[in-house]
């Protein structure tokens, strides 16, 4: 069992997590924490990547990595909870203290959210609860903010609705399009995902109910 997130009877000691990343795209945010668990700035083992489209480079970026990929076709099964059942039998294979969702871009089910519940977090290129869903930065400038960001949160059964862990502002500049926009969204996604993880790795995450406090060093 992973040392966090934390219940009020205090901390548990640290020790290394065994993470798997959900992931669908490019992989980004996969490769900085890939990066920093490998440089030991992060003190966790990367086992598995799952991957919900066949093709999608962050597989590319797995194999470099020498992290192991389960890559599945979502078609290929009858419903969501017929491949999440396939996926928890995965992560107790690797025995997965945390699972980190890195533009993995599927709802989940009570299958894994419900075993994994202060276990599994997401990263989300807004303010929330501004702006959920698939497309945080383009709604926040059609909106007319003039700041945004990124958001860390634990993953529940809505739609970006979880518990959340931290966030990070993100001024919207004069002329900004959606890509100028979602590349600095991703700038500080690389840096705020890698340091709740650390947080959680240390036992300094600590949830009750909807509340989220990250204890000091």
């Amino acid at each position: 069992m992973m040392p966090g997130p934390q219940t009020e009877q205090g901390r548990q000691a640290p020790g290394k997590l065994r993470i798997a990343v959900f992931a669908s795209g490019s992989g980004s945010n996969f490769q900085a924490i890939a990066d920093q668990a490998a440089s030991g700035q992060l003190d966790v083992q990367v086992e598995l990547l799952v991957c919900d489209r066949p093709g999608a480079y962050v597989i590319e970026r797995a194999e470099k990595a020498g992290v192991p990929a389960f890559v599945f076709s979502p078609k290929d099964y009858g419903s969501r909870e017929d491949y999440e059942r396939v996926l928890l039998d995965k992560l107790r294979e690797r025995q997965i203290d945390l699972v980190v969702l890195a533009g993995y871009m599927r709802l989940l089910t009570p299958v894994l959210v419900e075993p994994y519940y202060g276990r599994m977090i997401n990263i989300h290129p807004s303010l929330l609860p501004a702006f959920p869903g698939t497309h945080g930065a383009r709604d926040a400038l059609e909106y007319g903010v003039k700041v945004t960001g990124v958001t860390v949160h634990f993953v529940d059964l809505g739609m970006d609705t979880g518990p959340i862990i931290a966030q990070e502002p993100v001024p919207i500049q004069e002329g900004d399009t959606e890509d100028t926009l979602i590349e600095r969204i991703h700038q500080v996604e690389r840096e705020l995902y890698p340091r709740v993880i650390g947080w959680m790795q240390q036992g300094r995450v600590q949830l009750k109910d909807r509340k989220v406090a990250v204890l000091a060093e």
